[in-house]
């Protein structure tokens, strides 16, 4: 299934909203939207996760970028990953450098 993001902006946080599969094919698009939130001057990513389907290693590489880009000071949040998304962020080690929630 083809990933479709979309993000909203509300005061100090960035809302991405991720359905479909996160993988090589679709990362740019993820990119491009970590971009606006950094342009935004966001304090907070949430990045709703409730319909992400599949994460590929390109999209662990995407949760990197985010990290980086945004910088430490911005909180990130993955909120509602499934079991096998959420298995795979843990399983990398990434759990230390975001939140993860089954909001």
């Amino acid at each position: 299934m083809p990933l479709s993001v979309s993000v909203s902006t509300s005061r100090d946080t960035a809302t991405i909203e991720l359905v479909g599969e996160l993988d090589a094919a679709s990362a740019p698009a993820f990119h491009d939207t970590i971009e606006q939130a950094a342009a935004a001057g966001v304090s907070t990513v949430l990045i709703r996760a409730h319909a992400l389907t599949y994460l590929a290693s390109a999209g662990l590489r995407s949760l990197v970028f985010a990290r980086q880009k945004m910088g430490d000071q911005v909180t990130i949040t993955v909120a509602g990953a499934c079991a096998p998304v959420a298995r795979t962020i843990r399983q990398a080690g990434f759990d230390r450098g975001l939140t993860l929630t089954e909001e």
